[in-house]
């Protein structure tokens, strides 16, 4: 069974049995599957295991992974597991440890292979074999001048395929790009993702290097931010673990508080309906196609959201976008408030009236106009304010827009029927 299978088989047990099975594993094994698992279920394995298991899976681990774990537990508690590692191992978590959180420092390793520029291919080779095993990575190799200054990577299969004779500065890489340790990490996953880099470089402010990035780290960086972007999409916290090992209370609680604050916000539209119930008392039709404006309104307000939120996530869209990102998504909205307002406006006048049927052409349109500007324009504002654009997602928007719908197609009725 290999570690990703180790894996899966851990999250489904219970934490006592998934401790004992951890215990009965080979060490190697027990490293490989630990890694895999989540934040949070390593977290809750080391409160099971025994400390003389706790204290060599901590030595064990990779530092970016160690780190990312020991941000999680109690200072008091981290102190303890830092004190009992190798000193070699503590001086990396500690170097690992001063960078902030979510930052490029905090997810490289400061374990790398380094070569130098007048190596040749079979020497290096040498000491990738006698000393791979010792650091995270031998896919990309960072080649270094004096001072450790970062001169460009050489990739293992580019090594692999040289002459053996030939020297490393003929192979070395120097346009990789490289990034600062207060770099955000997300950034960084993206950097290596459109770069189609193995290991990006971290350096100094002076060049030198400080660690490697690796591409496995940046895909878990990735699918965290993605997660999370869904999950605040959908109006809820981001699960800090795997569905199945959420207790109700949890799922519960991720839920809670947007659905509340929903539910406030929708205390808005009721008091629209409120304010103009005298109108709709007297066009008790008016009210039929209530479902239809907010509906169509808040679907349109969704999807325009949706757009700009993936477009700023992938990186596609930055600051000195944002005038062509608003007027495009309000032309997209009057195009199509307009095609649906056609479709209504003969059922519309053939079943009830022509100004009802005006009124809630001129309300399709209208709302949809409004709706894309809100949606598209949330996002942007949080961006701006700080927020996580996710944040003012799809329910935010439709709630918004449901409240603003209502009134403009009650101001519509008056002005068209006269009310």
């Amino acid at each position: 069974m290999d570690r990703l299978d180790q894996a899966e088989a851990l999250r489904r047990m219970e934490p006592p049995e998934r401790a004992d099975r951890l215990s009965r594993m080979p060490p190697e094994q027990a490293r490989a599957a630990f890694e895999q698992l989540e934040a949070p279920l390593q977290e809750e394995l080391l409160a099971h295991l025994r400390d003389a298991q706790v204290y060599r899976l901590m030595e064990d681990l990779d530092p970016d992974d160690r780190v990312r774990l020991l941000g999680r537990l109690p200072e008091p508690v981290s102190r303890a597991f830092i004190a009992r590692l190798s000193p070699r191992e503590r001086r990396f978590t500690h170097k690992l440890l001063a960078y902030p959180q979510e930052t490029a420092g905090r997810i490289m390793t400061p374990e790398y292979l380094s070569l130098e520029p007048t190596l040749t291919a079979a020497a290096a080779l040498e000491r990738v074999r006698r000393e791979g095993t010792e650091v995270e990575t031998i896919n990309a190799l960072p080649v270094l001048g004096p001072g450790e200054q970062f001169a460009g990577l050489v990739m293992l299969s580019d090594l692999v395929m040289a002459e053996g004779d030939q020297v490393i500065s003929d192979l070395v890489d120097v346009s990789v790009p490289t990034v600062r340790p207060e770099t955000d990490q997300e950034q960084v996953a993206r950097l290596i993702q459109v770069a189609d880099l193995l290991a990006l470089p971290v350096v100094s402010a002076s060049g030198r290097l400080l660690g490697l990035i690796t591409v496995d780290d940046a895909m878990d960086v990735l699918q965290w931010e993605q997660e999370e972007d869904i999950a605040r999409t959908g109006a809820q916290e981001p699960l800090d673990r795997p569905y199945f090992a959420t207790t109700l209370m949890g799922l519960t609680r991720a839920r809670l508080l947007w659905l509340v604050l929903l539910a406030l916000a929708g205390a808005v539209t009721v008091q629209v309906l409120n304010v103009f119930e005298p109108l709709l008392e007297q066009a008790v039709t008016l009210s039929l196609f209530i479902p239809l404006l907010i509906g169509v309104g808040g679907n349109s307000g969704a999807q325009s959201a949706t757009t700009v939120i993936r477009a700023m996530a992938t990186g596609e869209m930055n600051g000195g976008h944002k005038s062509q990102v608003m007027f495009r998504e309000t032309r997209v909205g009057l195009l199509l408030g307009t095609a649906v307002a056609l479709l209504a406006y003969l059922p519309v006048t053939l079943v009830f009236s022509s100004p009802l049927a005006i009124t809630v052409a001129l309300a399709l349109v209208v709302i949809c106009t409004g709706a894309t500007f809100v949606g598209a324009g949330m996002p942007l504002l949080a961006n701006r304010l700080g927020i996580d654009p996710a944040v003012v997602s799809a329910p935010v928007v439709t709630t918004v827009v449901d409240a603003g719908g209502l009134l403009l197609y009650f101001l519509i009725a008056r002005v068209v029927m006269g009310l």
